[in-house]
């Protein structure tokens, strides 16, 4: 499965860089397959494996912030692996016409 997702501490001022970075850190310790970009990091694995880390990288937050919001999207095709590189290389596949 494919999780997208966005920890915002909420309550600490404007710039939250630094307490993101916490979230990040946890998914990239995790082992597991990730993407993070300006909005959303992505991680992939089985269903357990990925929200432990979601759960994780919240708590991390949390610890820091006295409000945390948290956005999850997930796309779940038992069987599938590589999802995260395979469903951007078919986009830019078809942007390049092939």
């Amino acid at each position: 499965m494919l999780v997208a997702f966005s920890v915002t501490p909420l309550g600490t001022g404007e710039d939250v860089g630094e307490l993101v970075a916490e979230a990040v850190r946890v998914v990239r310790a995790s082992g597991l397959p990730n993407r993070t970009d300006a909005m959303f990091t992505t991680v992939e694995g089985e269903w357990d494996e990925v929200m432990a880390v979601v759960k994780a990288a919240t708590d991390a937050v949390a610890a820091r912030a006295p409000r945390v919001s948290l956005v999850v999207k997930a796309d779940l095709r038992p069987g599938v692996t590589g999802a995260m590189d395979a469903k951007v290389a078919s986009v830019e596949r078809h942007l390049s016409g092939g």
